[in-house]
């Protein structure tokens, strides 16, 4: 491992019904919400985290996309994935809440259509007047 990479305690369970590209981006995201990986870490590559947690390289290119899609990771082409610079810690708030919401509303067999539909309400009730 070289300086501004740190090893990742992640695990994926087969046996969920979450898929593993989504245990994986959540872990990741949570992972970068809390500091626990610090703007500038370097993760690693596609292939090693694949070989590293067992799962197909394109379950974790997927995972990675959606992150940088969010704005969480960066990718700088041969030199590698790393934490994005310039969050801003009520996204990071939001991105964490949002992920438990997730979580709960797949707990209790809400199915994501209807879970959306509860935010966008949510949201709409809170738009001032």
């Amino acid at each position: 491992m070289t300086r501004g990479e740190r090893a990742l305690l992640i695990s994926v369970d087969a046996g969920s019904s979450v898929p593993p590209y989504e245990q994986l981006r959540g872990q990741l995201a949570e992972m970068i919400g809390d500091g626990r990986l610090p703007v500038g870490t370097r993760l690693p590559t596609v292939r090693q985290l694949a070989a590293d947690l067992n799962l197909a390289a394109n379950t974790v290119a997927r995972a990675y996309r959606e992150l940088e899609s969010a704005g969480l990771l960066q990718t700088r082409g041969r030199h590698g994935t790393f934490v994005a610079p310039g969050r801003d810690d009520a996204m990071d708030r939001l991105h964490r809440v949002a992920a438990d919401y997730a979580t709960e509303a797949r707990r209790l067999g809400v199915p994501p259509a209807a879970a959306l539909a509860l935010v966008r309400a949510a949201l709409e009730a809170t738009r001032p007047g």
